[in-house]
């Protein structure tokens, strides 16, 4: 069966002639009786009388007749809905978002977007760095943020954003007199940490062993803001991407460079071998277009 001879059919349903439907459908009037006589064939029933005037559906006629119609809104709709997606009125994209980074550099972001494609939806995962770029692998997630470097042979990377971060110390600490301080010099310290989850565990252990030392971790967070407000309490030291610093009311703070500088860098990722929505690619370009505000939403 094809749609095209129950749209045929529905015609002749309608003008209630051959004749007349022919010419409305633009085909001979022997075309147009072989298509429906071939549908009648094939379903088993008659669907329609004919005489020399008219054509009457059957009971049968009739029950096909509104699948027809039915059918023929639902093609309607599909066509509507592929023309959308190809001029970008309609779309979904699944995102994963580190809750450190997306509360720090994308509310004002996701909003421009929306106000831009309003019916493009955002799906976002607020996952650690690790899971994020997990999720992206196995094909959760169709794209993500994650802190560089990554694997380039596995991951499309779209940097995003690249600052230093900073130690965090109290001001009555003995080093908040200092404008810089060496990794080196950090050995006795008591460090506020990341937990395992986020990339930044890892990298900046990596440092500090470059460094020649393990550091003392004396807890351990999620939470930028709750880093920062132990730091307050001089409970311990912790070390901030710059731009979360900038957000810190905290003035009992200081933030100070670090020697060798510290990079943190972001970058949008989504997986070599998986096909990227029309959304989704639109979605990157615009994180791309603004990046230059990334980081500096709060200042």
């Amino acid at each position: 069966m094809e749609f095209r001879q129950l749209r045929f059919f529905a015609e002749a349903a309608k003008q209630k002639s051959i004749t007349k439907a022919s010419e409305v459908l633009h085909i001979s009037q022997p075309a147009l009786s072989k298509a429906i006589k071939g549908l009648e064939e094939e379903l088993g029933t008659t669907l329609l009388i004919r005489t020399n005037k008219t054509s009457e559906l059957t009971d049968a006629g009739e029950v096909v007749l509104d699948y027809a119609l039915r059918m023929g809104v639902l093609l309607e709709e599909m066509t509507t809905t592929l023309n959308d997606l190809s001029e970008l009125k309609r779309g979904e994209v699944h995102i994963g978002l580190p809750p450190f980074i997306g509360s720090l550099l994308f509310p004002k972001v996701m909003a421009k977007f929306h106000h831009h494609y309003p019916n493009i939806k955002l799906n976002i995962a607020e996952y650690g760095g690790a899971r994020v770029v997990k999720s992206v692998e196995e094909g959760e997630m169709e794209l993500g943020v994650a802190v560089l470097p990554l694997d380039d042979k596995q991951f499309r990377i779209y940097p995003i954003l690249e600052e230093e971060m900073q130690l965090v110390v109290h001001e009555d600490h003995p080093l908040g007199k200092k404008q810089s301080i060496d990794m080196s010099d950090l050995a006795d310290e008591e460090f506020i940490f990341y937990n395992e989850e986020f990339a930044l565990y890892k990298i900046l252990r990596e440092y500090f062993i470059s460094a020649g030392f393990e550091p003392k971790i004396l807890f351990q967070s999620s939470q930028w803001d709750l880093m920062s407000e132990m730091a307050a309490a001089n409970l311990g030291i912790t070390i901030l991407p710059a731009s979360i610093c900038r957000r810190v009311p905290n003035k009992e703070l200081r933030f100070l460079g670090l020697r060798p500088p510290v990079m943190w860098r972001l970058a949008v990722i989504t997986k070599k071998d998986r096909y990227l929505s029309r959304a989704a690619r639109t979605l990157i370009d615009f994180i791309l277009s603004s990046k230059g505000a990334l980081g500096q939403e709060e200042q």
